[in-house]
């Protein structure tokens, strides 16, 4: 039996969670990886374990700098403040350090203070790092590696800024930082930076909050792989996984731009009418000079997009020309447009129910894109055939753990097989591979389509499809040939689809829906989703009460105004944002920059100014009143937080004088209270609930 000591030296050797011990002689931490203490020697000093996890953050200025420690160690630096090194070693070596973009960021800068660096020295680093976007081994080759090190900002969805993450989790204040980053800081400004580190502190606690699963499932896959890999993306968590098991180093292919292939589709590929296989393997596909791949510019199939490029006849890449136009599939009374990611039916402002004579299914395919690499057999050139064996695996062993009810290892299992399919399209990733990716994407819109038209063709209206799924209204009477098609295609396809059954399904559009199963589940997507992370990302809040009101009354009948009016979740109220540059609160109307001679005529009378001014005069006028109208703007922050208030006229502008979108009649909750404050316009937020229905085509 393994003692505890070993046991921690076991788990540290494969990279997972290190337990800590503490040296009574130097009170320095450390992993028992030897019987002596590494810091001083001592082998009789081996006092107990420690395991507590300490929040970081560093702040930094040309003539001070600051380092805090959520379990209270403070430690600065400037012309009349000696840092504490050895102190600050003891606290890194001591706890189980997070941070938030700490990795690039927070220890380069510590490595160089731990180094002896001055304050100038610390400042002119970081504006290399910020301003130069220089990489850590720029700064320095000190990883400070002897420290247990969480940073938590690939852990969390969506590569935002702290503050946006902390608008998204409601944390209690957000706050810009208080003093400019280029200021001399008086001792007086000390104190303000410490209570900002120690809010941002906070905030980042909150984030750490946010995702035990996801650092403990990261705890036990690091002790599975050797490898750490608590800071990981899911994503890079695959990479690093199938790394630790390869016996090479991966080559990565260069890209080569305007390189052309064709896609190959398997053999059970077939369709009874369409003719959509002959328009895909028409075409070449190419890639483009950031390695991803676009169609043909003949190609009117596949959706071109507002931004993407492709290859025009004289070789020149060009954005979509006037008069280009992407010819849709349309199936019975559906269209869907095609694109090199993913199917989507163009539905919209329309409300589907189960009735007496039909019922709302919606079959699909459990991990389809994992499936689709599984099932096609591709695999990156750079890898080769060992990736085909450990991606099965994977996936083999992730079903047999579902079937048997083990989440954690199912989990695990899918963080892998979804984060391969991520790489799949990026140049610096040991997956890339675009011409496998094109592969998936590709035949597995088009076997959604397969079943589309053979169910169409039976009398099954579909009435919904987006990615790995469809929707169809299917009569009662039909449902044996529903289980017929369903059969067929998964023996035809290898797939294998599972079936969920709605009461009712809500769109605005494909990607925006609310449903209700028939076990009383509620599905939210897209501009309905609550402000919770997932898959796809992390929302922000944006008035959820809105939404839940429109559910109760879909759900129950309740009223959407006694929904709304019952919450005392200020939370449940909230809209915020990300502003480029920092938002600022006017407590009046905005002042559009141009505008009617008689708008500038009202606004001017209102303030007092003669209304007979000339023109000339009148737009000078109007111009300065606008400006110093802005002027006395309230900045809040890059990030902007707010309800909606009753009797307010105010608004939150952009620093250009723009109108940050829906902030008329706001009011500004930078610092959350415990209760609906008492101005709240739950009229406002009725009339919202009601847009929403109206959105998703309910009448009243």
């Amino acid at each position: 039996m393994v003692g505890d000591s070993g046991r921690a030296e076991e788990e540290h050797a494969k990279g997972g969670r290190r337990m800590r011990r503490i040296c009574e002689s130097c009170e320095m931490g450390y992993t028992p990886t030897a019987t002596a203490c590494p810091w001083c020697g001592c082998d009789a000093a081996l006092s107990h374990t420690s395991d507590v996890t300490s929040v970081m953050d560093t702040e930094c200025y040309v003539d001070y700098w600051l380092c805090m420690f959520e379990t209270g160690e403070v430690f600065q630096l400037a012309h009349d403040i000696t840092l504490d090194i050895p102190g600050l070693r003891r606290a890194l070596s001591r706890y189980r350090v997070v941070t938030f973009n700490g990795l690039h960021y927070d220890f380069p800068i510590i490595a160089l203070a731990l180094q002896g660096a001055t304050t100038q020295m610390l400042k002119a680093a970081s504006t290399r790092i910020i301003e130069g976007n220089e990489q850590p081994w720029h700064i320095t080759d000190d990883r400070l590696d002897w420290v247990d090190h969480i940073d938590l900002f690939n852990v969390a969805p969506g590569m935002s800024s702290l503050k946006a993450y902390g608008a998204k989790m409601h944390s209690r204040k957000l706050q810009d930082l208080p003093i400019h980053h280029a200021a001399s800081i008086r001792w007086c400004d000390r104190v303000v930076l410490r209570e900002y580190c120690q809010n941002d502190l906070q905030t980042t606690r909150d984030l750490l909050d946010t995702f035990p699963s996801q650092i403990k499932m990261r705890e036990e896959m690091s002790v599975e792989y050797g490898v750490d890999l608590r800071s990981k993306s899911d994503p890079q968590i695959a990479e690093a996984a199938m790394k630790s098991m390869l016996p090479f180093k991966v080559q990565i292919p260069p890209v080569v731009p305007g390189e052309s292939f064709y896609y190959k589709p398997p053999a059970w590929m077939k369709f009874q009418h369409l003719d959509v296989l002959d328009r895909i393997v028409e075409h070449p596909f190419y890639i483009n000079h950031s390695g991803g791949v676009a169609a043909h510019i003949d190609n009117h199939l596949i959706d071109w997009g507002d931004k993407a490029q492709r290859l025009d006849h004289h070789g020149k890449w060009v954005t979509r020309p006037t008069g280009w136009v992407h010819r849709m599939v349309t199936i019975g009374e559906t269209s869907y447009t095609v694109g090199t990611g993913g199917l989507h039916s163009t539905e919209a402002n329309v409300t589907f129910l189960e009735t007496e004579t039909h019922r709302l299914i919606s079959p699909d395919v459990a991990s389809y894109y994992p499936s689709l690499i599984v099932t096609l057999g591709i695999y990156p050139e750079q890898i080769g055939e060992i990736f085909r064996s450990t991606y099965r695996g994977w996936y083999d062993t992730r079903l047999a753990a579902k079937s048997r009810g083990d989440k954690k290892l199912a989990n695990s299992l899918k963080t892998l097989l979804n984060g391969v399919f991520g790489k799949l399209g990026s140049v610096w990733s040991i997956f890339f591979a675009p011409k496998e990716l094109i592969q998936v994407t590709i035949t597995g819109q088009l076997a959604l389509l397969m079943l589309i038209e053979m169910m169409e063709t039976c009398g099954i209206p579909v009435v919904s499809a987006n990615t790995d799924g469809i929707v169809v209204n299917c009569p009662r009477s039909l449902e044996p040939i529903y289980r017929d098609i369903i059969r067929w295609w998964e023996k035809t396809t290898g797939f294998v689809m599972e079936d969920t059954y709605f009461r009712l399904l809500a769109s605005r559009d494909v990607n925006s829906y609310i449903s209700i199963t028939t076990d009383g589940e509620t599905k939210l997507k897209g501009a309905f989703a609550p402000a919770e992370p997932g898959p796809s990302g992390w929302p922000n809040p944006t008035g959820q009460i809105c939404v839940d009101a429109v559910v109760e009354y879909l759900r129950t009948g309740t009223p959407i105004a006694d929904t709304i009016r019952a919450c005392t979740d200020v939370r449940q109220f909230i809209y915020a944002r990300s502003v480029k540059g920092g938002g600022s609160y006017l407590d009046r109307p905005q002042m559009p920059r141009t505008t009617t001679q008689r708008a500038m005529r009202a606004a001017l009378e209102a303030v007092g100014y003669a209304h007979d001014l000339p023109k000339d005069a009148l737009i000078a006028c109007y111009n300065d009143l606008r400006e110093r109208t802005q002027g006395r703007a309230e900045y809040l922050g890059k990030v902007v937080r707010w309800y909606y208030a009753t009797g307010s006229t105010g608004c939150i502008l952009t620093p250009e004088g723009g109108l940050v979108p829906r902030s008329e009649g706001c009011r500004p909750l930078m610092t959350l209270t415990d209760n609906v404050p008492d101005d709240m316009d739950y009229d406002w937020y009725v009339a919202e609930a009601n847009s929403i229905l109206c959105d998703i085509g309910v009448t009243r």
